[in-house]
């Protein structure tokens, strides 16, 4: 089905982004899965190319888009002409947003000019070894010292934890209250920040996931992004978007695995003839087609809502629930399609498989989005209880 949420503009705009990451991120995949993460130049070529925040203010270097359409095109075409491994959606559009709408002038005048250009590259660290989702349990702390914060704990499976030049953590500030967290950002070089293994996965090869530990880590007064106590209801209110980055991908991915097969079973024969010839295998790609095109239609309501300030938790939960499920089943149909071959690692749908498992645990499992659809639907025992 042809999407009808694209101006000439933005297909221009297209082009030109298929073929930087055609050539400089997919060519080299291989080598960026073989190393376990891509290189840091990658970064500095997308922000020459005016990848890295195309909504930023062009004091800073942006090209002050406020369309996330713009951004949209980047995260489906690094996943289908580059790799799911270079995070630059999480670098754009998850962490730089908490810099750019939380932090004051000084601290977005610090920070922004290097974010957009590349020679920093950012992360988010939230989730700890015994917590997972449980914001709300988070164990690492932030002392007030006065002139600094003195930051103590570990979190871990952070995405961009060997890349990340600035790391937005957080920690709780006050031990008496569940929601009493703070946002801090902590720099490379920091006294007391040190990086532990990189994580090895069974997919995201190219990606780096590493383990974080702070030991009295000061924090200058300066690096604390908004209200110290408020840290809870901030990343509450970047989640919306978060998850619908990640229903963007997901997207963009199944319909990848898709074209992928459709190619293959039009070839590969059995039997004296196509596969594709076969009523079942044309039942699965119609069915999938189907599913696909009426996905992507929500998620691109989504992404004009978003652009009008309308997209509810709810909404973005739906997205993300709904957009990772069908892609689980649109590769485990691919694979199937592919036979033996599907299995074979040489064959990109393989290391897609085990790429996408991922899809339903973070940003938010999918358990957790039908908690929030749910209360959203006023089905809380909190308050029916």
């Amino acid at each position: 089905m042809r999407r009808l949420i694209f101006e000439p503009e933005h297909e221009q705009f297209r082009d030109s982004v298929v073929k930087f990451m055609s050539a400089e991120v997919g060519a080299h995949a291989e080598r960026f899965r073989e190393q376990g993460i891509v290189d840091r130049e990658l970064y500095l070529k997308a922000g020459a190319q005016g990848l890295l925040c195309t909504w930023a203010d062009e004091k800073y270097g942006g090209a002050g888009i406020d369309d996330f359409r713009f951004e949209q095109i980047i995260i489906e075409e690094n996943m289908r002409h580059g790799d799911v491994g270079f995070y630059i959606n999480l670098h754009n559009d998850l962490v730089a947003p908490y810099i750019a709408k939380l932090g004051n002038d000084e601290q977005k005048d610090r920070w922004m000019p290097g974010i957009v250009s590349g020679e920093k590259i950012l992360a988010v660290a939230m989730t700890e070894p015994s917590t997972g989702s449980d914001l709300a349990g988070m164990r690492t702390s932030a002392t007030d010292r006065g002139d600094h914060w003195l930051l103590n704990g570990a979190k871990t499976y952070i995405s961009n934890g060997i890349l990340g030049d600035l790391i937005v953590v957080a920690a709780r500030t006050d031990p008496n209250s569940r929601h009493g967290l703070g946002l801090f950002v902590v720099e490379r070089g920091m006294e007391g920040f040190e990086r532990g293994r990189k994580l090895a996965k069974m997919g995201l090869k190219a990606q780096d996931t590493a383990e974080l530990f702070f030991n009295d880590v000061k924090v200058p007064k300066a690096n604390v992004l908004g209200d110290p106590t408020q840290g809870f209801k901030y990343l509450a209110r970047f989640l919306a978007q978060e998850r619908l980055v990640a229903a963007i991908g997901f997207m963009a991915t199944a319909q990848t695995a898709f074209d992928i097969t459709l190619d293959y079973v039009k070839e590969r024969k059995a039997f004296g003839k196509p596969i594709g010839a076969f009523q079942n295998t044309r039942f699965k790609m119609a069915s999938m087609r189907a599913e696909l095109d009426a996905l992507q239609t929500y998620v691109d309501q989504c992404v004009l809502l978003l652009n009008g300030g309308e997209l509810t938790a709810e909404d973005a939960s739906a997205a993300k629930l709904l957009a990772s499920e069908l892609e689980g089943r649109v590769m485990d149909e691919c694979v199937q399609l592919h036979g033996g071959a599907g299995y074979m690692e040489e064959y990109r749908i393989s290391r897609m498989y085990t790429d996408a498992r991922i899809s339903r645990i973070f940003a938010g499992t999918s358990e957790i989005m039908r908690e929030i659809i749910g209360r959203g639907l006023g089905l809380d025992e909190r308050k029916l209880s």
